[in-house]
């Protein structure tokens, strides 16, 4: 496995944000960086490798707060 930047916390986050950005690059998002590779998700890995993608893990979630499962229910 390539070395993940710091500030990603798994290899399952690592390979979510690169899904994501390939997904992106698929729909026309101009790439970050050149790779010998064809395979937008070899481009995606690496951008996300060499930290060149922005994110952020989102807002905390609420204490005490009703799940969807309890709001439906």
């Amino acid at each position: 496995m390539q070395n993940i930047p710091e500030r990603i916390d798994s290899r399952f986050r690592y390979i979510l944000l690169a899904a994501e950005r390939a997904e992106q690059i698929m729909r026309g998002a101009p790439a970050k960086v050149e790779v010998d590779s064809p395979k937008l998700t070899r481009v995606a890995l690496e951008e996300v490798r060499r930290d060149l993608i922005d994110w952020d893990y989102g807002p905390a979630p609420e204490e005490g707060g009703e799940t969807d499962e309890a709001a439906e229910g």
